[in-house]
């Protein structure tokens, strides 16, 4: 029996008070470049409706946290970056959130149940000691329904490509169609391409562990040879790369977004070091994702959580949850996008390699089971 069903949204009623005795919401223009007008509202993670004039609200679709909201010239709202305002743009104004200003943030949109702990209780903090099984059968029947009817979006780490079990298990949760999209940095590239290339991760062989003489050139020697062949799309056509997480993502042509940073070697060819650029890249993608899992990558995963709002307006015009997990040894890491505000984060403390591994055997038994 399946764990997952997708809770129902249920709109505000603007026929009754407070919010039918609520005023239009106030937009002031822009005066300077990339500078909002005094009294902004900056958006948050939940549903956000705004009175355009009176009796018709509006929800802000396509959100994301700390934008401004701009009335586009067709009557359309948008989350707008603060980067990207211009002058003359109408920008909601308003601190409150409750229809005082026309403006009101519905976080009980889909009905979840408020905790139900008193002042004194056990355990009511993530950590090591705490029960995960939930959350894991919650995820295995999540996927299951949103292979088909969703999108879901993975933030990849390099430590997937750091042992042989976790990198040919992702390649198979690729190959299986659980996942649509992928987020992630130089390093993840670069050491799977080492990996098909030489065996090794870090000049370390992902299976025995053992390292490589001159391993440390190894994953020098990898972007070297992807910088040879043009591309890394070159590369897998070429069967230079014949094997790996990269190479499936190519071949099923899996949209996938690799942003660079400031301490990364080469970067690879098509890693964008611009970062306005690879945030606006990230954007893109994470626009579509009705489930997020990001594993063991700390700053790519809070750069994705704050491009993520907790519902997506689907394209019948239902509205639906976003759900997220975060997957990492570390404690502070996997609670950083949990407490965020987010009631649909999950954050699930072990070994990404061992998840990955047990998450494909589940999922390929379970595909298994249903063929």
């Amino acid at each position: 029996m399946s764990l997952f069903s997708l809770p129902a949204f249920s709109p505000p009623d603007f026929t009754e008070p407070p919010l039918s005795e609520a005023p239009a919401v106030v937009f002031k223009g822009v005066e300077k470049l990339g500078v909002a007008p005094d009294g902004y509202h900056a958006t948050s993670i939940f549903p956000e409706y705004f009175q355009i004039t009176k009796g018709e609200w509006s929800l802000l679709e396509e959100s994301r946290m700390d934008c401004a909201v701009v009335l586009e010239a067709d009557g359309t709202l948008s989350a707008t970056e603060f980067r990207r305002l211009k002058v003359g743009d109408r920008v909601a104004c308003g601190r409150s959130e409750n229809g005082e200003e026309g403006i009101y943030v519905h976080a009980a949109a889909f009905g979840w149940e408020p905790s139900l702990c008193g002042k004194f209780a056990f355990r009511t903090q993530i950590s090591r000691e705490t029960s995960f099984s939930y959350d894991y059968d919650e995820l295995y029947s999540l996927l299951e329904f949103e292979r088909d009817n969703g999108f879901v979006l993975w933030v990849l780490g390099p430590a997937v490509a750091f042992d042989r079990d976790a990198r040919e298990a992702f390649t198979g949760i690729i190959e299986k169609g659980f996942v649509h999209g992928v987020l992630a940095g130089n390093a993840l590239a670069t050491h799977d391409i080492e990996a098909s290339l030489f065996g090794t991760a870090l000049g370390q062989d992902i299976y025995t562990k053992r390292h490589a003489r001159l391993g440390h050139y190894k994953h020098l020697d990898a972007i070297n040879t992807i910088c040879a062949a043009g591309s890394i799309e070159a590369a897998v056509r070429s069967g230079m790369i014949r094997d790996g997480i990269i190479t499936a993502i190519v071949e099923k042509q899996i949209p996938c977004v690799l942003a660079g940073s400031i301490r990364d070697d080469g970067p690879l060819p098509g890693v964008i070091t611009d970062s306005r650029e690879a945030q606006d890249r990230m954007r893109s993608l994470a626009r579509k994702a009705t489930t997020v899992i990001a594993m063991a990558t700390q700053l790519h995963s809070i750069a994705t959580g704050n491009m993520i709002p907790s519902f997506r307006v689907m394209e019948d015009g239902s509205v639906r949850p976003v759900y997220f997990f975060t997957i990492d040894m570390s404690e502070f890491a996997a609670n950083k996008l949990a407490n965020r505000g987010s009631l649909t984060a999950r954050s699930i403390l072990t070994n990404t390699q061992d998840f990955i591994v047990n998450l494909h055997k589940r999922l390929r038994s379970k595909d298994a089971s249903l063929s």
